[in-house]
């Protein structure tokens, strides 16, 4: 065989591998804008609602879809048609490619028998000899250490709501390594050839996209900056909450991995330490993850009370106190959410000089058995207090100084208050002892 006959051959071999290359590299473009949608994908996914209907919602399947499109498109979200968009053009190639080398192989087109080299000279058979095994050990290894990569860097399959599917999926990607393997021993060689150029090109396109200065120049960095140009306004300071994770010897988690009920914990720090400012847009996104938290509800109510927002506190308030009463409360802890709600609901429309209103949540918890349990009782009988005074400056001063009395059996530090209101000539009751019961956060 002369020179230019082994050039020859070598050209067959080298223009499928080259092809495959140039196909892939024009689909560059299509992945970098992919991985920039599901990057801002994976940023927003936590603050919409969940895709099932929440149990008790009463909201059926449909109509949970449409709300979820509803947020979406109203927070600037893109499409989820994105995440499955580079997959669904880069797979329907890979078919229409394999399969058309595959039947040149095996129509046996012209060079394909004599166009291979090292242990595959003719690219027409299967695997076979003592060095068969090679191309679906490789195979095999490729498609392995592909998904590895691609998991990694994904950004979607790493926010709550999608992280058991992607496991699942993930799992399902590494068992299939195993049938690849003996899969590939039914392929002629030159398929075997495309698809082990099509994978190592796979490898080498993620690792390059993944390098952090490629990253960063591409803009597929994750950032907080996307949530804050879609105009939400809980965003302003909750890039200054973070976390400190004990068991990651001090790493900051960002607030957006966390959970509701780690929000809300979060939340009650800085509002221990007065800082509402901060409290507040935790207490948001802990309800956007899952709007049917109501003890979130309830303290982002208390919150807004205490920064003056009395219009906004009573609605959060309200809905709780309504959830409750449809479920008919009977566990110490929920019955107890639902004095709260009650109380603060109350004080919120009666500092909005909705009076009536406030004394009918008020009235809610006067009506109700007086709990056994030690924190319930003393919110019970802070409600009443505060319903006595509201009731006593309607002109009801016999019904209020009754309240007064069931809580001066407990609390004698109210006496003065209950002497004032059976004295004849008191036209209101004080209000700010009792007022004062109702600025800390339960």
């Amino acid at each position: 065989m002369t020179l230019l006959d082994c050039l020859d051959e070598l050209v067959r071999w080298v223009v499928i591998a080259s092809s495959t290359v140039a196909f892939r590299t024009a689909l560059l473009p299509v992945l970098i804008l992919q991985r920039k949608q599901t990057k801002r994908i994976s940023q927003f996914l936590p603050k919409l609602p969940p895709f099932w209907p929440p149990q008790g919602s009463g909201r059926s399947v449909i109509d949970q879809f449409k709300l979820f499109r509803k947020e979406r498109k109203a927070i600037g979200c893109p499409s989820f048609l994105w995440v499955p968009a580079y997959f669904s053009i880069q797979i329907s190639c890979f078919f229409l490619w394999i399969t058309s080398v595959r039947r040149m192989s095996l129509t046996h087109h012209p060079g394909f028998d004599s166009g291979g080299a090292l242990w595959f000279q003719d690219l027409t058979e299967i695997p076979n000899g003592l060095y068969g095994p090679l191309f679906p050990f490789l195979i095999a290894g490729l498609h392995y250490t592909n998904t590895q990569i691609t998991f990694t860097a994904s950004s979607v399959h790493k926010v709550d709501k999608f992280a058991e599917l992607a496991k699942a999926y993930k799992t399902f990607l590494n068992l299939l390594t195993v049938a690849l393997y003996f899969l590939s021993f039914q392929m002629p060689q030159g398929s075997l050839l495309y698809w082990a150029t099509n994978l190592s090109f796979s490898i080498a396109q993620q690792s390059i996209l993944n390098h952090p200065v490629v990253s960063a120049k591409l803009g597929l960095q994750g950032n907080d900056t996307v949530q804050k140009e879609a105009g939400n306004p809980i965003l302003t300071n909750i890039n200054e909450a973070q976390l400190t994770d004990s068991s990651s010897k001090g790493r900051l988690i960002s607030v957006h991995n966390l959970t509701p009920k780690e929000l809300v914990a979060l939340s009650a720090k800085y509002l221990s330490g007065g800082h509402k400012e901060k409290s507040i847009p935790l207490l948001r996104l802990a309800l956007e993850k899952d709007p049917e938290y109501l003890q979130a509800m309830i303290i982002l109510g208390q919150a807004l009370y205490q920064k003056d927002q009395f219009a906004e506190a009573a609605k959060y308030l309200e809905e709780a106190a309504s959830k409750l009463l449809d479920a008919c409360p009977t566990e110490v802890a929920e019955v107890d959410l639902l004095i709260v709600a009650s109380q603060w609901a109350g004080v919120s429309n009666i500092r909005q000089g909705k009076t009536s209103e406030g004394i009918t949540h008020l009235e809610r918890v006067a009506h109700m058995e007086e709990p056994e349990d030690p924190k319930s009782k003393a919110h019970y009988l802070d409600a009443l207090v505060l319903y006595s005074s509201a009731i006593f400056n309607e002109g009801r001063r016999d019904e209020a100084a009754k309240y007064l009395r069931r809580v001066v059996a407990y609390d004698p530090a109210f006496s003065e208050l209950l002497k004032q209101c059976e004295e004849d000539d008191t036209d209101t009751i004080p209000t700010s002892s009792s007022s004062n019961s109702t600025h800390k956060t339960s």
